[in-house]
């Protein structure tokens, strides 16, 4: 009877993979995550990231920019290869890149702060407005000849 599979058994092993296939679910969704926010760090500042993730089962996953490598060599403290002069011109048009997008983020949080200045001012007029009476909520003794034309 120890080789044959009981309902109880099949149900127990399919809960098993369920719950596995959960946590595999989580943890790339997690990673993906994680390396979502590593990439924003770097666009931000312009830094140098290096990421490894170890799943429940021990496989690595890595995220680096510019490389994992290249990361851990300088974290290291080796040099660069002699021949990275390609190296140096991605860096340099990233972060030239990095500084107009910034500068581009500035002003447009400048002008959003502008917007909500002009409504919150037009939310204080409108609110005036409307402690006064309306043309036509006054009686009509009130209103002048011009006012009645």
């Amino acid at each position: 009877m120890a080789g044959k599979k009981t309902k109880w058994r099949k149900k127990i092993e399919t809960k098993k993979n369920e719950k596995e296939d959960e946590r595999l679910i989580t943890f790339s969704k997690r990673r993906s995550g994680i390396y979502k926010k590593a990439c924003e760090l770097v666009t931000l500042t312009g830094s140098e990231i290096a990421v490894v993730v170890f799943s429940q089962s021990g496989k690595p996953y890595t995220f680096g920019h510019h490389s994992v490598e290249a990361v851990a060599n300088r974290f290291l403290g080796m040099n660069q290869l002699p021949n990275d002069n390609v190296h140096s011109l991605v860096v340099g048009h990233s972060q030239v890149r990095i500084n107009e997008l910034n500068q581009q983020h500035n002003e447009l949080r400048r002008q959003l702060d502008e917007e909500k200045e002009q409504e919150k001012m037009l939310t204080q007029m409108r609110r005036g407005k409307e402690t006064q009476p309306r043309w036509w909520e006054t009686p009509v003794d009130e209103h002048n000849l011009q006012e009645l034309l």
